[in-house]
């Protein structure tokens, strides 16, 4: 068919090396997302041995585990942003294979920890990795496929981090089963060995052709901004107390440097990030929504791992495999999800998509301790097609909504405010969880030794433990914890729900109806006019 005389031409922006070679690529990138991942969820399954006394364990306090947890995600969250820019700068193929030894290193030394300092220690290293690997990912595949084939890899990308997400604890769980805590850190390392030499044979380097001058200033502002208010978002849930000093300053202190941040970035002849792309209602809207879909994923996430060891009794490996219908329903509607997206358009998808995952979350408080596995099962599937359908085209607005060479500054914005998202929905639902339970078994530890109340009363695990060294006089102790924390379940499952529906107003009201944010721009600047007569 020939082409009208003067009708654009979309002009290849990929070497065709590198364009014959894309598929494998991206496998790579998922391979090397899917265990940073992947990592991110498998302390969870491993807390209780890591507690053990040695050589079971660690003999970990729950504030050490508290923080083998949250090392992880603090250094990870703080320089998310700063990763994202460097790759821009100095080359991502660099910044990818530096972040995923780090993160080989760090796994290995974790896995030979031999206190709990030192396990805090090493995971906090292991996040410095994460944060270079997870945005490295994403800026490498916008250079590595062309415009119209972005949407389709991106679903693909999207869809291994919710896999990463579900089978976090099934890993955890066969590994301890067979081996000791350590493994769930060693067997990072082979497969760290393989995706290093996968990068270095496939994966082509990429940088800004025109970076400007270092912004060291506007650096430096965001990773203290963002440790700070991450630090205290942790601090807040770890107390279940928003108001005490210790929570207050350093949330509004990561504020406060984050607007200079901003004010900063405005007035730079370089700025680290063109802030101008938040006045684009789309993009906005985009990066609003994986907060608040990761918000209230993370924090059902987390009390659904208490609902079904403590109260239904089951294994971490049980609860593990009961989240496969979420993994699943990710594998096979997120690669999908930009053919939904070009029928009916970002706008209606992405509501939809909001809807389900808010539905997913209200069904949890009409469950009990009898509920069906295969009513979860459909809750979950359900939870993991919503997620499918918003997670593809809300990353696709904000990375197609910036230029190619500055890939980089997208992946760190949508993964910024992904991990953002995430701490806040763990720690504000987590508080929820916490007073609510609280407060509904304190009425039933009169029987409780007055030395132990306290304790007690803190979670259903310290609840169960307390009854479980009262022997038979304990058993009225353990209905009254399954009781109370089944209403404090059913109160932070709605309140997941009703985050999820905001983050449905938003996409509703400022998400595009048609293409994703940014791309009938580019697509523009990317043709040229074809050559008459040709």
């Amino acid at each position: 068919m020939s082409i009208p005389s003067g009708a654009p031409v979309a002009v290849p922006q990929v070497p065709e090396a590198v364009h014959r070679r894309r598929w494998a690529i991206l496998a790579v990138l998922m391979f090397s997302l899917l265990i940073v991942v992947l990592d991110n969820s498998i302390l969870n399954v491993a807390v209780k041995t890591i507690a053990s006394p040695s050589p079971t364990g660690l003999g970990a306090t729950q504030s050490e585990l508290e923080w083998a947890i949250n090392s992880y995600t603090l250094v990870f969250a703080g320089l998310l942003f700063t990763a994202g820019l460097l790759g821009d700068r100095i080359g991502r193929k660099k910044v990818l294979l530096f972040g995923i030894v780090l993160f080989g290193a760090g796994s290995a030394f974790a896995a030979m920890s031999g206190s709990p300092a030192e396990l805090i220690t090493w995971r906090a290293v292991m996040g410095f990795g994460a944060a270079f690997v997870m945005p490295a990912t994403l800026a490498v595949l916008m250079n590595v496929f062309e415009r119209d084939e972005q949407p389709k890899a991106i679903g693909i990308w999207a869809g291994s981090v919710g896999l990463g997400i579900a089978i976090g604890p099934i890993t955890g769980g066969l590994l301890l089963e067979h081996f000791w805590w350590g493994s769930i850190f060693l067997v990072n390392v082979p497969v760290v060995v393989l995706a290093l030499i996968a990068m270095v044979v496939l994966v082509p380097d990429s940088r800004d052709p025109k970076p400007g001058r270092l912004d060291p200033v506007g650096v430096v502002l965001s990773i203290i901004g963002l440790v700070l208010l991450v630090y205290g978002i942790i601090r807040g849930g770890e107390l279940a107390d928003f108001t005490d000093a210790s929570v207050v300053l350093p949330v509004i202190g990561g504020l406060a440097v984050l607007v200079v941040f901003v004010l900063h970035e405005k007035r730079s002849s370089s700025p680290a990030i063109d802030v101008s792309y938040f006045r684009k209602p789309a993009f906005s809207a985009a990066v609003a929504a994986i907060a608040l879909v990761f918000f209230a994923l993370m924090g059902v996430t987390f009390f659904s791992a208490f609902y079904m060891q403590s109260v239904r009794g089951w294994s971490a490996l049980q609860s593990g495999l009961l989240i496969l219908p979420l993994a699943v329903a990710q594998m096979v509607f997120a690669p999908r999800a930009r053919l939904v997206v070009d029928r009916f358009g970002a706008r209606a998808v992405c509501t939809v998509g909001m809807l389900m995952v808010a539905a997913g979350l209200a069904a949890f408080a009409l469950f009990d301790a009898t509920t069906p596995v295969w009513v979860m099962c459909v809750v979950f599937f359900v939870q993991g097609t919503g997620m499918a359908h918003v997670m593809p085209p809300v990353t696709v607005a904000v990375m197609q909504a910036l230029p190619r060479e500055k890939a980089g500054s997208g992946s760190a914005v949508n993964n910024t405010f992904r991990q953002v998202g995430g701490a806040l929905g763990i720690a504000v639902l987590g508080s929820v969880l916490s007073a609510v339970y609280r407060g509904d078994i304190e009425g039933h530890l009169d029987a409780v030794p007055a030395a132990a109340r306290d304790v007690a009363g803190e979670s259903i695990e310290a609840t169960l433990g307390v009854a479980e060294k009262m022997g038979p006089a304990g058993t009225p102790l353990v209905a009254a914890a399954h009781d109370a924390f089944m209403s404090a379940m059913h109160v932070t499952a709605i309140g997941s729900a009703c985050v999820a529906l905001v983050g449905t107003i938003v996409v509703a009201l400022f998400l595009p109806g048609g293409a994703p944010a940014g791309q009938e721009a580019a697509q523009d600047e990317e043709a040229v006019p074809a050559p008459a007569g040709r």
